[in-house]
């Protein structure tokens, strides 16, 4: 392991610490390391453009990784994402990114639908998450029927949403950033969350969100 001065320095200034507490003091080094990596490649989109809200340069980044069938994720869009929202995203005071992560080919589905009624706008991306969470329960039982629906009700025509979901270049973008996602940020389930590259997994309430955000904005 290459280590840089810093690095090294910060892991002699731990010695004392770890030495007292029983515990190595690389640990301490590795795990900061670990996740400096983990912020880093979270930064970068893969094969899809980011969907974001908030300015790009917010002392705070949550990146949020769901799968359109997930209803765990859907109660999280429901209960907890519009109090962020107000509280934080509409403030400008953090960026928050939406990224794709589906447990089947429904989920898929509903994430490519999502992408083409957006068209690279995150304004109507979120838009179209909120109505497909909203609506989960309908378009999973009834999918081709129900998302055609719905992309007729955001400006789609049927040919257009039958030609989206039949795209395998965009299929195979949400499979690339999802093996991603898998491999090196270790995401297994959803809904994950990464603040500042801190890993969260499962339901989380605003109350957590808003003491990790204050901590790290400093207020």
């Amino acid at each position: 392991m290459n280590l840089t001065r810093r690095a090294f320095t910060a892991a002699l200034s731990l010695t004392g610490f770890a030495a007292l507490a029983g515990l190595s003091p690389w640990r301490f080094v590795g795990e900061a390391m670990a996740q400096s990596q983990v912020a880093a490649d979270l930064v970068k989109p893969q094969s899809l453009p980011d969907m974001a809200l908030g300015p790009k340069d917010a002392a705070v980044t949550i990146v949020e990784y769901a799968s359109m069938t997930c209803p765990h994720c859907a109660a999280f869009n429901d209960q907890v994402f519009p109090k962020l929202k107000a509280a934080y995203i509409d403030t400008n005071k953090i960026r928050y990114v939406f990224r794709e992560f589906p447990l089947d080919i429904k989920a898929a589905a509903g994430s490519m639908l999502a992408r083409c009624i957006a068209k690279d706008d995150p304004v109507k991306f979120f838009a179209a998450i909120d109505t497909l969470f909203r609506q989960q329960e309908n378009w999973f039982n009834k999918t081709s029927e129900q998302l055609t629906l719905i992309g007729k009700q955001a400006g789609l025509s049927e040919k257009d949403v039958d030609a989206c979901l039949k795209d395998q270049s965009l299929l195979d973008k949400i499979a690339a950033d999802q093996k991603f996602a898998n491999e090196k940020l270790k995401v297994n389930s959803t809904p994950t969350f990464f603040i500042n590259g801190e890993m969260i997994k499962g339901e989380t309430s605003f109350e957590e969100f808003d003491k990790r955000i204050k901590a790290l904005l400093k207020t």
